[in-house]
């Protein structure tokens, strides 16, 4: 992850892409895994209650990863796939903040695709 300069604090913040399989109208928001696709690249897969209308799908996917990794929702952008199950996202964060994110999607089980 690269680093994106100072945030407001003048801790140097970090960025990076996050790659984001989106299921709407699940059962229960959740985490789930990473899975790997057909091509070999990886998805952190997600769950969210919220139905994919309105953007209401994409902002619980922000508001879960926000508040399971502790960041401000206005630390993740949608990059691309916003009416797509595949979704990309730019996390920007201080770069200690974004090494514990990097440590918790390792430890993330891993299952394909």
């Amino acid at each position: 992850m690269a680093a994106a300069g100072p945030d407001p604090s003048g801790l140097p913040l970090a960025g990076g892409l996050l790659s984001v399989r989106l299921t709407p109208k699940a059962s229960r928001d959740r985490i789930e895994a990473i899975e790997t696709d057909a091509e070999g690249r990886p998805w952190l897969r997600v769950s969210v209650t919220a139905v994919p209308e309105n953007g209401k799908a994409n902002a619980a996917l922000v508001a879960l990863l926000a508040k399971t990794w502790r960041l401000p929702k206005g630390a993740f952008a949608l990059v691309s796939g916003v009416t797509a199950r595949r979704k990309t996202l730019r996390i920007e964060a201080a770069t200690a903040t974004v090494e514990d994110v990097a440590a918790r999607l390792d430890a993330l089980p891993r299952r394909p695709g």
